[in-house]
Order: C-alpha cells, then structure tokens, then sequence
C-alpha cells in the first residue's frame, strides 16, 4: 500500500536537562485513504522523561486578556446601541468583531496543543470535558431563567393583558407548522451526529465524515426554518410579554443552534485533515454533548412555548 510521509520536528526544552539543550522529537506521519499511522522516531520521546506529571502547563497567551477586553467592548456596545446612543452600533461590531476573532486564535492554539505538541494526555481530556460538561450545566441555567419568566407570566396572566395566555391581539403560531418539521429535523440531526461519532470510533473515517454533513445540513435548515417564521410571525419581541418571552426562548436557543452548528463544524474540519483519531477526538465529544443539549431544550420548547402555551 502506498503510504504519503511528512515529517515534523518538534523542538523542545528539557527541564531536567542540566545542560539547557534541545532536544529534537521527529514525528513520521503515514497517510492512507483509510487510516492514520503516527510514528515517534526518538526513544526518548517519553512525557516521564522531562515531566514527572501528566498535566499540561498551558504558555503565556494573549488570547485570554483579549478575550476579557472584547467583552467588555461588546458588552459596553449592546448597552450603548439599545440605548441609542451615537456610535453605539460600531462599538458593538468593534466588540463582536474582536471577540470571534480572539476565540478563533485561543481555540487555533488548543487544537494544535491537541493535534501535534501532544499535551493532552488522558488527565487533561478529563479535566477538558468536565469543564463542557460544567458550561453545559451553567446554560441550563440560562434557559431555566428564560422558562421561569415564560411560565411566571403564563400561569397565572395578569388582568393588563386580559386575564387570558395568550394575551388578547396576539394570533400564536401553530405548532403542527414550522415548529413540528423544526422538531423531525433536530432529533435527525441528533441521531446522525451520534452515528458520526459512532462511526469515528470504530474507524469509520467516511461514515462519520457523513453523519456530520448530514448534521449540518439540518441545522443549516432548522436554522432557514426558524428565519421563515420569525419573518411570517404576526407579533414582534415589542409586543408585550408574549412577544418578550417567545422570542427571548426560542432566539436564544437558535444562537445556541447556530454556534453548535459552527461547532460541529470545526470537527469536520478537523477530522477530514485526519486531525481526530479513534481515541483522540475530545474536541467532537464536546460538540456532540453540546448537540445534545440543544435537542433537548427544543424538546421543552416544543411543548412549553409553541404547544401548551398557545392552547
């Protein structure tokens, strides 16, 4: 079989290393259409060789105090434009502007860190994933607080909107329309998502390379659909505390759709260039528990906002 051989050298510094030398690590990737062969030519390419713990000492980045920064700027921005003050437009896509653009370089360093410096080891896969799992937890909570203002204002409806939910004016969408078809089309989404990673690891490199298309076209589509109806629908976010609760739920599961979908998307990048193996694909469980996530709270959507909340 015919293999493609690159080689990368890896330079390094050895703290044990009396002498203050580099030490040279040269890698001999072997591709093939259907595996990855990664070959250490260097015996003294052994993490215990030059550090005695298994966990990874990020370097100095500038990312993390640009990213605070750009926040900030963000941040200042939104308030500044919903106030209408001048300028405050630019100030929110200055702060946009550099906030994508310091998560792409933080994220670009932690891929590489992954990918070909090697400093992922098992302890720090875990610590990764316990800290999607952690962010994971504090977006529920988000969207607790968004149902909690839905159902405080739904169960029991105050007598300035008529007594009535939904208030009297409001004409609901029906959920056996955009929202049911919106519904087929997350579950698919995450039941290919789930065969990809199925896929991937039993080193079915093109199955997995289509579950994720197949993924990403449907969220490309949930997120055409949702576009339709925001544009279709009789009411706007200005319409009273219907209008306020309907659109802050399900627009702000749609941003959550729109930046898993870029997401998963990164991890078909990474896996086409043979960037994720069998056992090394942290960065695409995280997506997928994130995919997940995302599916259930449309579920709880589905039948709270769109289903009970219009009956």
């Amino acid at each position: 079989m015919k293999y493609d051989i690159f080689k990368i050298t890896l330079i390094t510094y050895a703290p044990t290393d009396s002498r203050g030398g580099k030490k040279n690590y040269i890698y001999q990737i072997r591709l093939t259409p259907k595996e990855t062969k990664i070959k250490m030519n260097n015996t003294n390419l052994i993490r215990s060789k030059f550090q005695h713990f298994p966990f990874h000492l990020v370097d100095p980045s500038p990312w993390p105090i640009l990213l605070s920064f750009s926040l900030l700027n963000l941040t200042v921005g939104a308030v500044a434009y919903m106030h209408g003050f001048t300028y405050g437009g630019y100030i929110l896509t200055l702060g946009f502007i550099l906030t994508t653009y310091g998560m792409i370089l933080w994220f670009r360093d932690v891929v590489i860190e992954a990918s070909y410096l090697g400093h992922h080891t098992k302890e720090v896969k875990n610590g990764i994933m316990m800290g999607v799992i952690l962010f994971i937890v504090s977006e529920i909570f988000a969207f607790l607080s968004v149902f909690w203002a839905f159902f405080h204002s739904s169960l029991s409806p105050a007598i300035e909107i008529g007594g009535s939910w939904p208030p009297l004016g409001i004409t609901p969408l029906d959920p056996f329309a955009i929202p049911l078809l919106n519904t087929f089309l997350l579950l698919s989404s995450g039941a290919f998502i789930t065969y990809g990673h199925h896929a991937l690891i039993a080193g079915n490199r093109k199955g997995a390379i289509d579950g994720v298309i197949i993924t990403i076209i449907l969220a490309v589509i949930f997120t055409a659909l949702q576009y339709f109806e925001y544009s279709e629908a009789g009411f706007s976010m200005a319409d009273g505390v219907y209008g306020s609760a309907f659109y802050a739920s399900t627009g702000l599961h749609g941003f959550h759709v729109i930046i898993g979908t870029i997401f998963i998307g990164v991890s078909l990048i990474r896996i086409i260039n043979y960037q994720l193996t069998t056992k090394h694909h942290n960065g695409f469980e995280s997506s997928i528990l994130y995919w997940h996530f995302v599916d259930v709270v449309w579920l709880f959507l589905f039948v709270a906002v769109y289903f009970w909340g219009n009956t």
